[in-house]
């Protein structure tokens, strides 16, 4: 029978205490993540690295407790800043975006941040070949940066898409490359949950992509070797888009707090451009927004007294008079919600489909009746769907031309919405601003334009 202590140690526990010693509050951050052990039977944890990380908890094998005490507080606060700036899971974010990202290059990059970050601590040990930022820099893309003001500037996904020059494969965006696909092979059935999945191990230990490199690509991947892939991302540890933007805010206070609690002593050399981005998906922007216009609203109404009124005018005695108070009723039968589409808008089937997904969760959610209006010089076609009945994905949407809101807006307004909503790309003029909200949905390609009026949100 284990001691009762035993069972809350890990491989680790010796180098979190010292982590915390000399930098309590970033040392802390080892706190919030978990540790588990594994065992080396697998030839993976045989010849691979010593320690790795899911984004969520940090895995160590036999082979770390060999290390001198320095070189594992140096392995472990690696990994703990590998998971608050939520490396693994920016990889699978950009995975998603781009189609084809290269693990063991993304790795590498990742990895040039955080030693970076750590090099101006004395108690710790990096190994002798880590990869830091500014060599990586001058190696690749000839920068000659100081390694403070490199940290400033780069994150991980900007210096991952300035290094990765490999050649295009075909169909790229569809074809994932060797080190990719891997991170995401279902795992062998019956392993347990506890064990960092077979699919993230092949991932760590994969080689070099199958598209060639270019002269950057092939650079950066000289001064790193296989045995130091330490993200083995799972598409279990990302979670909602909504979960997502919670996490990343909540790791990004974190570290701000912990950086300004150790001062001088921070292992945060500075606060770095790759720290956590909390963005917030544009689904959950969508709902607020259309439950604070479609919400059922009381009006006063001054034809019918309250139910406080009726109830205290038996309490005020035979010569006293209460001052009359109205009462309430329903502000509108069923909330209304006018859809504009863009014909001639350049969204893509999939993107379509989200939206309308969305908004027909939301309208069903709310009871809310749904007029769309598509057009794009001209209104085309107007129809009306009742509650819970609006299908966006099963129209056919054919259009041409230019377009012009101006009498899409004036046909949207004649319907007296609650809101508006206006999906397209903003290419065309507004000379008609209805009175009531509207919200400009747009593409991630014309998120830099800016909307005649109202408000803006980009889909991605």
């Amino acid at each position: 029978m284990p001691e009762p202590q035993a069972l809350y140690r890990h491989r680790g526990t010796r180098a979190v205490a010292r982590m915390v010693e000399f930098a309590p509050s970033t040392g802390g951050l080892a706190l919030w993540v978990k540790h588990q052990n594994v065992s080396e039977l697998q030839a993976f944890w045989a010849s691979g690295p010593l320690l790795v990380t899911d984004g969520r908890t940090i895995f160590y094998s036999e082979r770390f407790e060999a290390l001198p005490l320095p070189e594992q507080v140096g392995h472990v606060a690696h990994e703990v800043l590998h998971i608050a700036l939520r490396h693994p899971q920016r990889y699978l974010v950009l995975q998603q975006l781009l189609g084809d990202v290269d693990l063991a290059l993304f790795n590498l990059c990742a990895d040039a941040i955080v030693n970076s970050a750590l090099s101006h601590l004395s108690w710790l040990q990096l190994p002798q070949d880590a990869v830091y930022l500014d060599k990586l820099l001058k190696t690749t893309l000839q920068l000659d940066l100081p390694v403070d003001k490199a940290l400033l500037q780069w994150d991980v996904e900007t210096l991952y898409r300035a290094l990765d020059d490999r050649g295009a494969a075909p169909d790229k965006g569809k074809v994932q490359s060797h080190s990719s696909a891997a991170a995401h092979k279902p795992s062998n059935q019956g392993q347990s949950s506890r064990q960092p999945s077979a699919a993230g191990q092949t991932a760590a230990a994969s080689g070099p992509s199958q598209n060639a490199d270019g002269q950057r690509a092939a650079r950066a991947r000289a001064m790193g070797r296989p045995t130091q892939r330490d993200l083995v991302p799972s598409e279990q540890t990302l979670g909602s888009p909504e979960s997502q933007a919670e996490l990343a805010r909540e790791w990004c206070e974190r570290l701000t707090r912990a950086h300004a609690g150790d001062g001088a002593h921070s292992m945060l050399r500075s606060l770095m451009a790759d720290l956590p981005k909390s963005r917030t998906p544009w689904e959950q922007v969508l709902r607020t927004q259309l439950a604070r216009s479609l919400s059922h609203e009381p009006e006063l109404s001054w034809s019918r007294p309250s139910r406080s009124y009726l109830a205290n005018q038996g309490r005020s005695g035979p010569h006293h008079r209460m001052p009359f108070e109205p009462g309430t009723s329903p502000g509108r039968a069923v909330p209304r919600l006018v859809l504009v589409v863009d014909v001639s808008g350049s969204i893509d089937d999939e993107l379509l489909q989200r939206f309308g997904r969305e908004i027909s969760a939301i309208t069903r959610r709310l009871a809310a009746g749904v007029t769309l209006v598509l057009g794009d010089d001209r209104v085309r076609q107007v129809l009306r769907f009742e509650p819970g009945r609006f299908k966006l994905d099963q129209l056919d949407f054919k259009g041409g031309g230019g377009t012009d809101f101006t009498p899409l807006l004036e046909e949207a307004e004649r319907h007296v919405p609650d809101i508006i909503v206006v999906l397209t790309d903003l290419d065309g003029p507004a000379r008609h601003r209805p009175r009531c909200p509207v919200l400009w949905a747009v593409p991630q390609m014309a998120a830099l334009m800016a909307p005649p009026f109202g408000r803006q949100l980009v889909l991605s």
